[in-house]
C-alpha cells in the first residue's frame, strides 16, 4: 500500500492505492489500481465537490486526462470538519505508473470556486518492489 496527503485551500486530500492481482492480466499488459481517496474539509464552510481532473502516466511513456462531474457518481457536500471518501480504480498498460490531479469545489456558503490539487501518487504491481 502507497499513501500520499496534501492539503490545499483548506481540504486535506488522502489517497492510499492497491493492486488488484485479481483483476489484473500481465500477460496482455492489463494491470488494474484501485485506490481509496479521503477528503476533509478543514475549513470552517460546507463544500460541494463539482469535478474532478486526472492525469494518469504510465511507466511505458503512455499519457492521458480524465475529466468529469464529480466523483463515482456523486456531487458530495462535505460540511466543515467532516470528510467523505471514495474507492476508485485505474487501468494501466504497464505495472507501474502515476497518477495527480485536481477537484473543483464550492464553497456553499460564498459560492467562491475552489481548486483543490490530489498529490501525485505511484501505482506500482507489488512483484517490481524488491
Amino acid at each position: 500500500m502507497n499513501m500520499v496527503q496534501q492539503v490545499t485551500e483548506g481540504v486535506s486530500i488522502t489517497v492510499e492505492t492497491f493492486y488488484q492481482a485479481e483483476q489484473s492480466n500481465p500477460i496482455n499488459s492489463e494491470y488494474l489500481f484501485a485506490y481509496r481517496v479521503t477528503i476533509e474539509n478543514l475549513t470552517g464552510s460546507p463544500l460541494k465537490l463539482l469535478s474532478r481532473k486526472w492525469e494518469i502516466i504510465d511507466s511505458n511513456g503512455s499519457y492521458r486526462e480524465v475529466e468529469g462531474d464529480g466523483v463515482v457518481g456523486e456531487q458530495p457536500i462535505i460540511d466543515a470538519g467532516d470528510s467523505y471518501q471514495y474507492v476508485s480504480a485505474a487501468n494501466l498498460r504497464s505495472d507501474m505508473g502515476k497518477m495527480h490531479g485536481s477537484y473543483k469545489m464550492e464553497n456553499l456558503n460564498n459560492g467562491k470556486l475552489l481548486i483543490v490539487a490530489i498529490p501525485e501518487f505511484q501505482m506500482e504491481a507489488p512483484f517490481k518492489m524488491n
